[in-house]
């Protein structure tokens, strides 16, 4: 039903504009804004000592939007993902005590230390956006600026499983730490095959059921319909957050986070992706 309701709304970077869009579905109230390769916006990564929100966010940096980006935990207040902001690594998940000291996640810490991450590189031919795994090497004549570390890739393939966002015992289900079959607030970057990039929140809305939002499965196939070629999911759930024009979108409900996607004017040249 939900694929059916998603054919042919195929993002489109036709002009240098940004483009705001809403994807109006039963169960969940859609959130998009394109950035495209040819505008004068650049995508960047940035943190807080605590937490705050994504409005705070963007008048600190003086962005024209923010969405939330990588995971954290919220009785510590410290990064479960990996961050590089300019160059430099300004937080990792080995950082986190109460990560790497969990007994129950011992076993699974080389594949969260090797998760997915949205990257910004600058190369020789301009700026180039990829979305990676932590341990993939950055491409010749090009230098990593930012990272955002989360995951599971959604496009092209789902890497829920080889990540330890879930994992299996005999067949059985042991571990489904983002609850990837339930419906719930979400948010996603992905990119295009022109080289764009797409933001994503997904905000529950009120039901009788008070089942609503999409499931990881449903978030990628609404990824699809777009034509992405790659997308990779971000904190979710409460955290879901997305900040245009002055205003505020929730998923879920208003909550601080640590970690966010700027978009910024980029007045110093015309940037490319290749």
């Amino acid at each position: 039903m939900l694929i059916a309701l998603l054919l042919h709304l195929n993002v489109s970077s036709q002009t240098t504009e940004l483009q705001y869009r809403t994807y109006d579905l039963p169960q969940a109230l859609i959130h998009t804004l394109l950035i495209p390769r040819t505008s004068n916006f650049v995508v960047t990564v940035a943190q807080t000592e605590t937490l705050a929100t994504v409005a705070e966010f963007a008048e600190q940096y003086g962005a024209i939007a923010s969405l939330n980006g990588g995971f954290f935990d919220p009785h510590n207040q410290l990064s479960t993902s990996y961050l590089v902001q300019n160059g430099r690594v300004i937080a990792t998940p080995q950082d986190n005590p109460r990560l790497v000291g969990n007994p129950d996640l011992k076993p699974y810490l080389p594949q969260i230390f090797n998760r997915s991450e949205f990257r910004r590189y600058q190369c020789f031919t301009g700026t180039r956006y990829a979305l990676t795994q932590r341990s993939d090497p950055i491409p010749t004549g090009c230098m990593l600026v930012d990272a955002l570390g989360a995951g599971p890739r959604l496009l092209p393939e789902n890497t829920s499983t080889t990540e330890a966002f879930l994992a299996y015992a005999e067949g059985k289900l042991i571990r489904d730490a983002l609850g990837s079959k339930q419906k719930n607030a979400r948010t996603a970057i992905a990119l295009t095959p022109e080289g764009d990039v797409l933001w994503i929140m997904v905000a529950q809305k009120s039901t009788p059921s008070g089942d609503s939002g999409l499931s990881l499965e449903q978030l990628a196939a609404f990824c699809r319909s777009l034509g992405v070629k790659a997308a990779l999911n971000l904190d979710g759930g409460s955290s879901s957050s997305l900040y245009w024009e002055g205003k505020t979108y929730y998923g879920k409900v208003s909550r601080p986070v640590k970690s966010v996607l700027l978009l910024r004017n980029c007045q110093c040249d015309r940037f490319r992706r290749v």
